[in-house]
């Protein structure tokens, strides 16, 4: 429960963290000037606002807001999601390109996976739909009146 306490709770700063992180992995590996315009307008945007929508969406969820703490789905891919953009700021030339498709596809489907739980706990129940349904679905009630009279009185 802690490790999904933590996550919760690295999920906004992470917005932050990880493009600076980004930025000061192209500084330490001097990777050139085309690799500066990259980072500065696709890595860094992308990443910051990939993470605020994710963030947005994980805490959109009333079970998130109310234990707050993140599913194992998405502590699973959004830890992976992170470390795969922190090998991206490395810049390693060999492995630069594995890595960044990789932190895609996996951003995508961390996207996927949480769109996928939010409008599952969005969907009203079975319940719910049986009493809420529109009226031209439901069969009309039925009102039965009986007349009922009192006694006669043969005292009279």
């Amino acid at each position: 429960m802690w490790l999904r306490r933590a996550m919760f709770q690295w999920m906004a700063p992470s917005a932050v963290v990880l493009p600076v992180w980004i930025l000061i992995g192209w500084i330490v590996s001097d990777a050139g000037g085309w690799a500066l315009a990259w980072v500065l307008f696709i890595a860094i945007p992308s990443v910051l606002l990939g993470q605020l929508l994710l963030t947005f969406l994980v805490r959109m969820r009333g079970t998130v807001r109310h234990s707050r703490s993140l599913s194992w789905l998405d502590v699973g891919g959004v830890a992976l999601w992170h470390l795969l953009t922190i090998a991206v700021g490395f810049f390693v030339q060999a492995w630069f390109w594995p890595f960044l498709i990789g932190a895609t596809a996996v951003y995508l489907a961390v996207l996927w996976s949480s769109l996928w739980q939010l409008f599952q706990e969005a969907r009203p129940s079975v319940l719910l739909r049986r009493y809420t349904a529109p009226a031209a679905e439901q069969s009309p009630p039925v009102v039965v009146l009986q007349e009922r009279r009192p006694p006669a009185d043969d005292a009279f």
